[in-house]
């Protein structure tokens, strides 16, 4: 297919992608209709080198480095560390949400907050 952009001309080819019709669809105004799902699903490469104002990232799930040595979080092998480490942090959440309601409803009423 050729296409122009503001005065350049250039030849576009569509990827082809092969679909399944799956058993769900039905009728929509009197119109049928069918979900259809790829065969095999493009896998697209991840870009590196992404920079915005100075800092390095990829795309998701892929492992940016910022030159910044990272601690790694311990791997819990038991499960009372992994039921330590959920409660913990659903104790940080709700703390989080009590503060910013306490905060909120403050100002509401006119109290100086910090």
């Amino acid at each position: 297919m050729k296409l122009t952009y503001r005065g350049s001309k250039y030849e576009y080819n569509a990827p082809t992608v092969e679909t399944v019709e799956s058993k769900a669809g039905g009728k929509y105004r009197g119109w049928d209709w069918r979900f259809r799902n790829l065969k095999n699903p493009p896998v697209l490469q991840p870009r590196v080198n992404l920079q915005y104002r100075g800092v390095r990232y990829q795309t998701p799930g892929t492992v940016a480095n910022n030159g910044v040595a990272s601690e790694k979080a311990p791997t819990l092998v038991s499960s009372q560390d992994k039921a330590r480490s959920r409660m913990s942090k659903q104790q940080r959440v709700l703390k989080n949400r009590q503060l910013s309601m306490l905060y909120r409803s403050a100002t509401e009423v006119g109290l100086a907050t910090r």
